[in-house]
């Protein structure tokens, strides 16, 4: 599933379907996308060098990550 979302993001960073977000407290640095109802995927971005670098963090449920 996570291939699926994926390639949608590699189209369109913010299609609804992602529910691409800004994270808050300690994770505030980070964004978050859905992959399934419950799965997450959190990552970070750096437009160093006028390059957009994307780095997926971490993968799991909602619990799991925002514990």
């Amino acid at each position: 599933m996570f291939d699926e979302r994926l390639q949608l993001f590699l189209l369109n960073q913010f299609h609804p379907q992602l529910n691409n977000h800004t994270l808050i407290g300690k994770l505030s640095r980070y964004r978050s996308i859905n992959i399934t109802g419950d799965w997450r995927a959190v990552f970070s971005e750096d437009n160093a060098n006028e390059i957009k670098i994307i780095i997926f963090e971490t993968l799991g449920t909602h619990s799991q990550l925002y514990k």
